[in-house]
């Protein structure tokens, strides 16, 4: 079983940047997805970002271009830089893993959907005040 920590929440003014990190008890290799998720008070789980092993990403329109996925897997990390942090991106930040899904043709691919993660860090709250 995974294990995920998270860490790096904070509160900035609009403009400003952050940088969240996850560390994994076991970094997953290949078939696993990786990402970063968040929920605002009353709103839904919504994805962020996510990775697949071989580096693929899948942003969400909000934070394109705004905010970027790393992993270091020397160091079992997964990290989350936020660029021009808007008051709309204050939530509890959440690192998941999960298994990837399979096509037709065998190959893996992640789906930037909550309910295909099976392994969450306990959050990290980030607050953007305008």
């Amino acid at each position: 079983q995974v294990q995920l920590a998270e860490s790096g929440g904070g509160s900035v003014q609009s403009g400003g940047s952050l940088r969240l990190s996850c560390a994994a008890s076991e970094y997953p290799n290949r078939g696993f997805c990786m990402g970063w998720f968040r929920q605002a008070p009353g709103k839904e789980r919504e994805g962020v970002v996510i990775i697949d092993s071989a580096g693929r990403t899948t942003y969400a329109d909000s934070v394109k271009g705004r905010f970027t996925i790393s992993q270091d897997n020397a160091k079992n990390t997964l990290y989350l830089h936020m660029d021009n942090l808007k008051p709309e991106d204050t939530a509890m930040y959440y690192c998941a893993a999960g298994r990837a899904l399979y096509d037709d043709a065998g190959a893996t691919y992640c789906v930037r959907v909550p309910s295909l993660f099976h392994f969450w860090g306990q959050g990290t709250q980030v607050t953007v005040s305008s």
